[in-house]
């Protein structure tokens, strides 16, 4: 505990709870999906850079999300894996905190922004497939990812500074596996009604304003698809957006229930299951998602394979 009139300078990540061979069993599976979502993500980057097949505004962006999803599990499970190798609570300065819950807002904005860029490029490549070069050409979609990352790290300065403005005397022990800022708004002492008031304002503004353009784009999307007279061109037709869609349902979905609320400081037992979600299991699922159902990243991991089996019996 601190002092009445005191603000931290380190803070104490709870974790998860139970025994230490419980500890060690998490470590070994999260350790498992870490592996996995490298992997599979610098797969998906390698292989859109490198194959001519994959040279389209679709797979560009892709390699953006494949890589925020890097950095986004890189930003939480690191340490993550160190605190429960730990025999106590895991100690992280404020400087530590402050720099992770930036990168984490940021980077998870930024990948808000692709997902509502991809919509659009679906939307043009389906509805308008004549145009779709001359609309989604090189200059544009270097400037929307551009503008994107921009967007992202711009926008989460102001909260991440408010949020450490606060006086922390209540105790600092943040009760998440890292620096949730709904679990460090609980511990300030600080009225902090006006703050989370701002910071929902934000999320809607973030969340909603990548999703609606998303649910309009598929709204025209589907109405097109449904227009196509035979079935296995609405099956062509539906199977270039099929990945897409499902990682915006992941993905939103977990944001919606985690960032999207009036009270920033909810239990911390559904803060932690939402943020596992959010920075463990969407970017393990993520290359499998858009790899299993698009059979040119098939095709291109195919050749992959072949010619590094070439070159190893050569």
């Amino acid at each position: 505990m601190l002092g009445n009139h005191s603000s931290a300078t380190e803070f104490y990540l709870l974790g998860f709870p139970g025994s230490q061979e419980l500890h060690h069993i998490l470590f070994a599976i999260f350790f498992f999906f870490y592996s996995v979502t490298l992997m599979g993500n610098m797969v998906i980057i390698m292989i859109v850079c490198v194959d001519r097949r994959l040279q389209s505004p679709m797979y560009f962006f892709l390699g953006h999300l494949s890589a925020l999803e890097i950095l986004v599990t890189t930003t939480i499970v690191p340490v993550m894996l160190w605190g429960l190798l730990l025999p106590g609570m895991q100690t992280i300065s404020l400087a530590a905190c402050v720099t992770q819950l930036f990168l984490y807002l940021a980077l998870g904005t930024t990948e808000f922004a692709i997902l509502g860029a991809m919509a659009v490029d679906r939307y043009v490549a389906v509805c308008n497939p004549l145009r779709y070069n001359i609309i989604m050409n090189n200059r544009t979609c270097s400037w929307v990812v551009i503008v994107s990352w921009v967007f992202g790290f711009l926008f989460q300065i102001w909260p991440v500074y408010a949020t450490f403005q606060l006086t922390f005397c209540k105790s600092n022990v943040v009760n998440n596996f890292f620096c949730d800022r709904g679990q460090l708004l609980k511990l300030s002492c600080n009225n902090t009604l006006f703050i989370e008031f701002i910071l929902f304002l934000m999320a809607v503004f973030v969340l909603f304003g990548s999703l609606i353009p998303t649910i309009i784009s598929y709204t025209y999307i589907i109405s097109t698809i449904l227009k196509i007279p035979s079935a296995s061109g609405r099956r062509k037709a539906f199977s270039t957006c099929a990945s897409h869609f499902t990682c915006v349902v992941i993905g939103y979905g977990s944001c919606l229930f985690l960032y999207v609320k009036p009270k920033q400081t909810q239990a911390a037992d559904y803060n932690r299951v939402v943020s596992l979600m959010v920075s463990v299991v969407t970017p393990f699922l993520n290359p499998f998602i858009f790899t299993l159902r698009n059979d040119k990243v098939i095709e291109a991991l195919r050749d992959g394979a072949k010619q590094c089996c070439q070159i190893f019996r050569n």
